[in-house]
């Protein structure tokens, strides 16, 4: 009988701990309370690098006059952060933003038209993608339509975080314009991850959640709580069985 019962406990003190430590662990944003949020940030805007493929449009009041410009609506940027526009020649757009890279090529298919026609350009890019690997439960290649997604956000597009992964070890791995990489640490339980000058991805970024060191006793609780749930019951349920028919 005194066996019985210190099983009960030794089992139901393992749940109380993994429970515990679980939370600890997994919550995001822990200490929300202390972090500064009311200081204006600037909103990120993504800068063209190289390899970026770019849609192109522009429009004027005179759909011939404009319609030169538009012989193609797809441009590769070369590795030098250029493309060649029909009529314009090579435009570097390398290190701009898409607005920034709209007020260029406009400036440079105006003096091609009448002041009066007041062209209009777009810029769009085509393959704004990040990958998501590690301990995520949809792991592969996504893309941002809007050209702009933080990286809570792009957890949340991948399934989460597994159980298995460390939400203080989230890597971001990033190449720069002259094909150099970088790595960053982010620490998503950190509310200051909202303050990070990499909270937003970049197009072709990877993000890395490194997963816990398998046959560990925390990975054997935290993956099983709904196990060790069911033998806390069975055990619960036979102990009260057992008194009752000690009576």
């Amino acid at each position: 009988m005194k066996k019985s019962v210190h099983i009960f406990l030794l089992l139901l003190g393992m749940v109380v701990l993994t429970s515990c430590t679980t939370t600890k662990k997994m919550s995001y944003f822990q200490n929300l309370d202390k972090v500064d949020l009311t200081q204006p940030t600037s909103l990120y805007d993504a800068k063209i690098m190289p390899k970026d493929m770019l849609t192109i449009g522009v429009h004027s009041l005179s759909p011939e006059a404009s319609s030169v410009f538009n012989l193609g609506s797809s441009y590769l940027v070369d590795n030098n952060g250029n493309i060649d526009f029909p009529v314009v020649g090579t435009v570097h757009l390398g290190g701009l933003t898409t607005k920034e890279a709209e007020e260029l090529i406009k400036s440079k298919v105006a003096p091609y038209m009448s002041e009066s026609e007041n062209p209009i350009v777009q810029v769009r890019m085509a393959n704004y993608k990040y990958v998501m690997l590690g301990a995520v439960n949809g792991p592969g290649v996504y893309t941002a339509p809007n050209e702009k997604i933080g990286i809570l956000e792009a957890i949340a597009k991948a399934g989460d975080i597994k159980f298995s992964g460390k939400r203080d070890k989230v890597y971001l791995i990033r190449e720069k314009a002259d094909g150099t990489r970088e790595v960053h640490q982010l620490d998503v339980t950190d509310a200051n991850i909202l303050n990070s000058p990499y909270y937003y991805l970049q197009q072709n970024d990877i993000v890395y959640v490194e997963p816990k060191k398998s046959h560990t006793m925390y990975e054997i609780f935290t993956n099983y709580t709904a196990m060790w749930f069911s033998i806390l019951s069975v055990v619960t349920t036979l102990s009260t069985f057992i008194l009752a028919l000690k009576k």
